[in-house]
């Protein structure tokens, strides 16, 4: 007889299922028109009422079917007492068919840690750039990332906008182009799914970076990438699907702003396609439960070429990001 699926495979697929929920409670809250914002530390790091609403709705409906899970969210929230519209147990079908990487196999809850970050770019949200913005869950065992879920509220925004003009003005209905967001999802050994992987064209040097935490030593390393094109983008999720989808060559901040719920998920679904993110000094990242939680030596992340670009990190930055 055979056996089910496997706990990673199950967790994967509930996270699937739980980021997709996140994912339209946080079209809901900008929809009702409420953001509730607060600022945290300062005027550019924002919590919004569906950073704290996802938050809840993912770290509650994790831990009420993975109650042995280590869970480590952005927002310092209470997870019990959590209103039940907010708990999602569903399981995304398609993930629980798939077979489980063999080193995977027999991992056990109390192994596991979960990173989440509820709504990734929440400044960005408040200002309406809204296809910056991202639901992050990562999954890490032995302290290396190695599964990931990814929600795009507001993938294909432009064209859905696009969709309803043209439904007011003519009365027709929705195309296909007009389904709003997706959710894409990896497991290390397995491979990463829900979108198209595709590259910058060869000998093209184009660096996605910061737009919202920018300082001289993050300007100095980009510059000293020599770039052809520099994008200024919100979001290290939506930085990472840039380099998956052909849009930029390097993610390079040279801040230690970023944290691991940031780059957990993200790490995943770039390592599946056969690309690397490391801190400026190219040491890989940690996710224990024990580590700090600030990514303190910056983030350089590529779809290829990651050697190049590594070489090109200045001194003087590496001598300020002490890992």
């Amino acid at each position: 007889m055979a056996s089910g699926p496997t706990l990673l495979m199950r967790l994967v697929a509930s996270a699937y299922s739980i980021a997709q929920k996140a994912g339209a409670i946080v079209r809901r809250v900008i929809a009702e028109g409420d953001l509730g914002i607060v600022e945290k530390t300062c005027a550019t790091d924002l919590q919004t009422r569906a950073d704290r609403l996802a938050q809840l709705s993912i770290c509650s409906s994790l831990a009420r079917k993975f109650p042995k899970l280590t869970i480590i969210g952005e927002e310092d929230l209470p997870c019990e007492d959590v209103d039940q519209e907010l708990i999602e147990d569903g399981q995304w079908e398609e993930i629980l068919r798939q077979p489980c990487p063999s080193q995977y196999s027999a991992v056990r809850e109390e192994d596991l840690v979960v990173w989440v970050d509820p709504l990734d770019g929440t400044k960005e949200y408040t200002e309406g750039l809204l296809d910056n913005v991202t639901v992050l869950i990562g999954i890490a065992y032995e302290g290396k990332a190695i599964a990931g879920v990814i929600n795009q509220p507001y993938y294909n925004y432009q064209n859905n906008e696009k969709q309803k003009l043209r439904e007011h003005r003519l009365e027709v209905k929705a195309g296909p182009d007009a389904v709003l967001g997706r959710t894409i999802w990896g497991v290390l050994g397995l491979g990463a799914f829900g979108f198209q992987l595709k590259e910058v064209p060869a000998g093209k040097h184009i660096i996605t970076t910061t737009r919202s935490h920018s300082n001289k030593l993050v300007t100095d390393c980009v510059a000293a990438m020599s770039p052809d094109h520099v994008l200024r983008v919100g979001g290290a999720g939506n930085k990472i699907i840039q380099l998956i989808e052909g849009k930029a060559s390097a993610y390079v901040f040279a801040s230690p702003g970023c944290k691991k719920w940031d780059t957990c998920a993200p790490e995943v679904i770039l390592h599946a396609v056969g690309g690397k993110l490391t801190d400026i000094h190219g040491n890989a990242l940690q996710y224990n439960r024990e580590v700090k939680h600030m990514n303190s030596a910056g983030v350089l992340a590529t779809l290829r070429n990651h050697d190049y670009y590594a070489s090109r990190v200045p001194e003087s930055v590496k001598n300020a990001l002490v890992p």
